[in-house]
């Protein structure tokens, strides 16, 4: 089909008109079924449509008036176990705003706290393969889990990433990009580079 044809741009043209519409009876609040999959969905919260991959709600807590972007994937646990429900895995608190993309894959303990921002496209993640066998794949050989943690009032950059093990505190920077590896970071301070160093203490 010729994208000059009349029904072509009838089509493109309705597609558009739809979509607003799609996003916002799409995405998820605590009052609709979808939420009650989860251990816990806050009052005044929003998973945007359309979402990534999300699975392990059982073992996902969201707190109140937090919002979590498109295209976002957040997974607890092992697919096999998605449905289980039990202590939450992610901890996500009040009052977020994770951007578009974002993802969060806990298999161990994800604890984000209250006021966190984020830009686009960030990652978190408590869990690395191993790579120690030079005789095996790495995507193969047994994973290691860390929890991590990220402290209230905090803000991480776009596509900033944050590994298992790292523990950022509060009020903290996370530059864009910036990739936080293992570690207690403290209070108060800027993170940027790779690996994240602190730059600025605030």
């Amino acid at each position: 089909m010729s994208w000059k044809s009349p029904v072509h741009r009838a089509l493109s043209s309705a597609i558009h008109r739809a979509w607003p519409f799609v996003q916002l009876y799409g995405a998820v609040g605590p009052s609709h079924k979808r939420a009650e999959r989860f251990a816990h969905f806050g009052a005044g919260s929003m998973l945007a449509f359309p979402p990534t991959v999300v699975f392990g709600e059982g073992r996902i807590s969201i707190g109140d008036a937090t919002t979590i972007g498109p295209y976002a994937s957040l997974s607890a646990g092992m697919p096999k176990f998605a449905d289980d429900r039990g202590t939450p895995i992610i901890t996500i608190g009040d009052r977020c705003t994770l951007g578009k993309g974002i993802g969060i894959v806990g298999h161990d303990r994800i604890e984000i706290g209250d006021d966190i921002w984020t830009g686009h496209y960030c990652y978190i993640s408590d869990q690395n393969h191993g790579y120690s066998d030079l005789n095996q794949p790495i995507g193969t050989q047994m994973w290691s889990n860390n929890p991590v943690s990220i402290g209230s009032e905090s803000w991480l950059g776009h596509g900033a990433i944050v590994l298992p093990g790292a523990h950022i505190g509060r009020h903290t920077v996370v530059a864009a990009g910036a990739v936080v590896t293992a570690g207690a970071y403290p209070d108060n301070c800027v993170l940027a580079g790779v690996p994240a160093k602190i730059v600025k203490r605030l």
